[in-house]
């Protein structure tokens, strides 16, 4: 009789996390079904089609409708169910520790929503946001040591993780991201000379008032011959409808909005430089897809963006909280030649075991006697 995998991700639906669940599902359909049997808990079957019939998806469609009902899944159902189902491995790929009964247990942690230091004017405009930075630690924190394993996405989250949580031997796994659908479009596209993009949803910590404020200072300046692009356009969000209120303006700043995957290629491969200025990520898609494409930098100065980018000349760094810094780093893109700059070289920081480069071998970790 074959041992029982459990992939728990009953919230995700969107976004990266999303990919992260359909990543790790792939692995397991190539490589894991021959020998175990793998059950998948999802918000919604419809999302995971693509997938073998072999994998038996069970659906929570529910567990998004509030928090209430998330934990009464994670901390009470799943213990039942754990109890019916006799599993080897149980895998929690969404932050919470559920409470069930396993050989093994395992929790892929990615939300870095605990790091962020909001000012006392986000708070006050974002109160449920400071609220939920405050809950998250304690999410996290229920638990957590049951687990035989605790994942995190980069290394500098395992040393605050460590700090926060008193556990030791925490899994770096980088994300096995597949870029093979994410190359140069057949179509030629002309490059616009002294043009910018900064693509990333629409969130307070994602820090875009700091590229608006860099293009306030530029044209100040009376530099006014180039683009920044930012994929929203005001209707996202509160958040994006402030910036765009404030900064519509701006004749060198241009709101699209967002995009689909081949819109943001097409964009990608026409603008001069990548532009990215969160405050807070643990990992940063875009700086990885702006790699591949080989693309100039500007990159918030944070351990993420460094451990993300890996080895890479083309990059400039810049101190998220000054405008004026990286006003200065888009000022020497527009008035300079790129062959001529002088760009702060990137290099892989050495990560200590145990660290995972791919699924593969995070799941030889999980799987091993």
């Amino acid at each position: 009789m074959k041992k029982r995998i459990v992939l728990s991700g009953i919230n995700l639906s969107e976004g990266g996390p999303l990919t992260i669940y359909k990543e790790c599902l792939g692995y397991v359909q190539r490589k894991l079904l021959e020998n175990y049997e793998i059950i998948a808990l999802v918000h919604d079957k419809e999302l995971f089609l693509e997938f073998s019939q072999d994998i038996n998806f069970i659906e929570f469609k529910d567990a998004k409708k509030n928090y209430i009902k998330r934990c009464y899944y994670e901390y009470v159902y799943f213990k039942m169910l754990s109890k019916k189902i006799k599993t080897y491995l149980w895998f929690s790929l969404h932050d919470m520790t559920p409470n069930v009964i396993a050989e093994k247990r395992a929790v892929y942690c990615h939300n870095p929503i605990i790091f962020f230091k909001m000012r006392k004017e986000q708070v006050l405009k974002e109160w449920k946001l400071f609220l939920f930075t405050k809950l998250y630690k304690y999410i996290y924190r229920i638990n957590i040591k049951k687990n035989n394993y605790v994942v995190v996405q980069q290394n500098w989250m395992r040393k605050e993780f460590k700090k926060i949580f008193g556990i030791n031997d925490i899994i770096v796994a980088h994300p096995d991201i597949n870029l093979n659908n994410f190359k140069l479009l057949e179509t030629e596209i002309e490059m616009e000379k002294n043009s910018f993009i900064f693509a990333s949803f629409p969130r307070i910590f994602k820090n875009f008032e700091v590229v608006c404020e860099a293009v306030k200072i530029l044209e100040e300046k009376d530099i006014k011959n180039f683009k920044v692009y930012l994929t929203i356009d005001g209707k996202e969000n509160r958040y994006s409808s402030e910036l765009y209120n404030k900064y519509k303006n701006l004749s060198c700043l241009k709101f699209i909005g967002l995009l689909n995957r081949n819109s943001l290629l097409e964009y990608y491969q026409k603008v001069k430089c990548v532009i990215f200025s969160s405050k807070l990520e643990t990992w940063g898609l875009p700086i990885t897809e702006a790699k591949e494409l080989k693309k100039p930098l500007i990159l918030a100065d944070l351990p993420y963006a460094h451990e993300t980018l890996g080895n890479y000349e083309k990059v400039l760094f810049f101190n998220p909280d000054l405008a004026q810094e990286l006003a200065e780093k888009m000022e020497l893109m527009i008035l300079s030649d790129s062959n001529k700059i002088k760009y702060e070289n990137n290099r892989d920081e050495k990560i200590e075991k145990p660290y995972c480069e791919n699924w593969e071998e995070l799941f030889e970790v999980f799987l091993k006697n």
